[in-house]
């Protein structure tokens, strides 16, 4: 389990992170989105071990991680841009994560480097942007590791790639104690992976749910009332978002669907009905709440 308690970080007078209190349990599949400049990368760099945090603590199965080279054996980071050693093959990375991860699994690289098409012998700097993020997600996977730190994994993923990494992490997780923590822009990827979802803006956390619970408390609803019931509507239910065309309101409600119907249902509606939410739609209307809105982006 990797506990994240009241950390904060900033770089000269901008702060990155703001007070973050966050736990990422063993065996889940994490997914942490936010909006630009949320703070996700730094935190993801704190969490291994890279900057240290101004002000809190991160603990890795009860252990600190800030200057502890056991502790960080535990955890493997794909940053959002790779870097790989000048002139560098996959078998010459593969050789230094040998040293650095003593678990490392030699034969398993070369066995999933054949199934990926990546020569090892090649030089990485001949290879595409998205068969450098195959290469480091094979080099993160077979060094065994419990913790893997994904930053924009799938960006540069063709979809059929983008399958395989997610079946693969699927595969680690049935045979051994495996975390994967993903931070992403692109919600879409997440839903049909991630458990868990900390929504991260601003540098501070807005939430931090089961995916399941956080979709079972929030709904759309879209429905057919006469027009001039906005203000009641609001009045009776928690609305993060509401629009009207004519008599069909479509509106983004949080609480449990059945007491939302039930209110719904004292103004006699023509027609009503409850919707699926994507995560995308999830966090466009958490983060509308706290001001983040694609209406005050467009002039």
């Amino acid at each position: 389990m990797i506990e994240i308690k009241n950390v904060s970080k900033s770089f000269d007078h901008i702060k990155a992170t703001d007070k973050i209190n966050l736990t990422i349990e063993e065996g889940s599949v994490m997914g942490l989105v936010g909006t630009n400049g949320a703070g996700k990368s730094t935190l993801l760099r704190m969490i291994a071990g890279v900057y240290l945090p101004d002000e809190g603590e991160i603990l890795v199965d009860d252990a600190a991680i800030w200057n502890d080279a056991e502790v960080k054996k535990q955890i493997y980071y794909i940053s959002d841009d790779q870097y790989f050693f000048p002139n560098a093959t996959p078998m010459d990375m593969a050789d230094f994560y040998k040293v650095v991860y003593p678990d490392f699994d030699e034969e398993e690289f070369l066995e999933l480097s054949g199934q990926f098409s990546l020569e090892t012998d090649r030089q990485i700097q001949t290879f595409s942007k998205g068969m450098k993020k195959q290469l480091s997600i094979l080099l993160g996977i077979c060094t065994k590791v419990p913790y893997l730190l994904c930053d924009e994994t799938f960006d540069g993923l063709d979809p059929v790639m983008r399958q395989a990494v997610k079946s693969l992490f699927v595969k680690e997780m049935e045979t051994r104690h495996f975390t994967p923590v993903i931070a992403s822009h692109n919600l879409r990827e997440l839903e049909d992976i991630c458990d868990h979802i900390g929504l991260l803006h601003k540098g501070g956390v807005l939430l931090s749910k089961d995916l399941e619970t956080m979709k079972s408390n929030i709904h759309k609803i879209q429905c057919v009332l006469p027009l001039g019931l906005e203000k009641e509507l609001k009045d009776h239910l928690e609305i993060l978002q509401l629009q009207r065309r004519g008599k069909l309101i479509t509106m983004t409600v949080r609480g449990e669907e059945k007491e939302i119907m039930k209110r719904i249902e004292q103004w006699n509606p023509v027609f009503c009905e409850c919707l699926p939410l994507s995560l995308e739609e999830i966090f466009i209307s958490e983060t509308e709440v706290v001001g983040y809105d694609v209406k005050t982006l467009i002039f």
